[in-house]
């Protein structure tokens, strides 16, 4: 059992040896650089090969009017915001703190799969094989989901690029593509279930807002609910997807502010008070 939990790359371990820090380093970085080479690419070029619709990233999402088509532009930026503090993630795994160091490793097998599974995922969906984009945004929440809960104690520099950044976006994925995915995606039925299932945006973010104190997640979530509700309200000033992406917006946002100014000046507040007999139920009020 021992061997098995030594060789396990998602076991928690409480230190790593300097081969282990050094091969993680070369993983993230690799992945890392895969998943934005991939990720520009194929925002400004479509594929060559392939035997469905070809198009650029965005091309993809502007060519179906479903209920969950975003504004690239915002979309955009969240992705370079996310990039950017990813580098920032990589570089702590050479930090003169051994603390430091040995949480930015704790996450780094989950970080290198989110990666890969991104890689994966774009590949497909701009070559339109949506069914087995989905898996992959699945299997990638599964594996975001895993790493979040058990690490969740880490700060905001770790937590943030590695694990509530990509599983936040990999959330509403689920959504965005599965929305194309269905037959029919334009359809009134299509858009009546798009008006329901929007709101698990809230659910999700208000969770983690609630429980964890995870102002990341809020904020991550409102963004993206933002680059929602633009998209539709272009499309469709009449209606009511862009109504309810903005009021899971500004709920959201509230959330995230209520909680993270006291994080923010060292106070606690008691609606989101974690458990007492768990420490780690409060990542993110320190670093």
């Amino acid at each position: 059992m021992e061997r098995i939990h030594h060789i396990n790359p998602f076991s928690k371990r409480d230190s790593h040896t300097k081969n282990t820090v050094i091969t993680w380093y070369i993983l993230t970085t690799v992945t890392w650089l895969l998943s934005i080479i991939v990720s520009l690419y194929y925002t400004f070029n479509r594929p060559h090969d392939g035997v469905w619709f070809r198009r650029r990233i965005w091309g993809q999402n502007d060519a179906y009017y479903t209920a969950f088509r975003m504004n690239h532009i915002i979309a955009s930026i969240y992705w370079l915001v996310l990039f950017v503090l990813q580098g920032g993630y990589i570089i702590h795994l050479f930090s003169g703190n051994v603390e430091k160091v040995n949480a930015a490793c704790s996450v780094g097998s989950h970080f290198i799969v989110n990666n890969l599974f991104h890689f994966a995922f774009v590949m497909l969906f701009v070559r339109s094989y949506f069914g087995w984009a989905e898996l992959f945004i699945i299997l990638n929440f599964i594996n975001l989901s895993s790493g979040y809960f058990r690490h969740p104690g880490y700060a905001r520099f770790i937590h943030q690029p590695a694990i509530s950044g990509p599983l936040a976006w990999t959330f509403v994925a689920i959504y965005w593509n599965g929305a194309i995915m269905v037959p029919h995606p334009e359809s009134l039925v299509a858009r009546i279930f798009g008006n329901i299932f929007i709101w698990s945006i809230l659910v999700y973010g208000l969770f983690f807002i609630i429980v964890y104190k995870d102002y990341t997640m809020g904020l991550n979530l409102s963004v993206l609910s933002a680059a929602i509700g633009v998209s539709q309200f272009f499309r469709q000033v009449i209606a009511f997807q862009w109504i309810f992406a903005f009021v899971i917006m500004a709920v959201l946002f509230i959330a995230t502010v209520v909680v993270a100014v006291p994080a923010a000046t060292g106070r606690d507040i008691k609606f989101a008070r974690a458990r007492d007999g768990d420490a780690e139920r409060a990542p993110l009020l320190a670093e």
